[in-house]
């Protein structure tokens, strides 16, 4: 079975914004899935409307995988992913990941922190932002 990882999961969510939203986490994330992000947990229906916000605020971006590794049904990186919004600003964010696959090879869940390493006060909530 072929797991999503995290790549193509945020180019298309992000990245991507010719394509449907919905599509998009159908295509990477389980129904029941659900995130904690630094400590803040959300459903998915939550996660869907963090991701519709994020739409509306990054222009362009790219993620860089430092470390992957996956065993079984478990999953877990570090990421950078750099973001240019709209208003020309940039934001720059390492991303570590413990995740769980479904059966199905979506994310089920994850658990992530974030550490912002450019971006201005206001940026520090983008992980969780909707």
């Amino acid at each position: 079975m072929r797991h999503t990882t995290i790549t193509p999961a945020l180019t298309d969510l992000l990245f991507t914004p010719e394509l449907d939203l919905q599509e998009a986490v159908d295509r990477h994330f389980a129904p029941d899935y659900r995130q904690r992000t630094d400590g803040e947990w959300a459903d998915r229906a939550e996660f869907t409307e963090h991701i519709a916000h994020l739409r509306t605020v990054v222009a362009a971006g790219s993620i860089e995988v430092r470390e992957e590794l996956t065993d079984g049904k478990l999953y877990a990186d570090r990421h950078l992913v750099q973001v240019t919004k709209n208003d020309g600003s940039t934001v720059r964010t390492e991303v570590y990941v413990f995740a769980e696959f479904a059966p199905d090879g979506r994310f089920r869940r994850i658990e992530e922190t974030t550490l912002m390493l450019e971006g201005t006060e206001a940026d520090r909530n983008l992980g969780s932002a909707r």
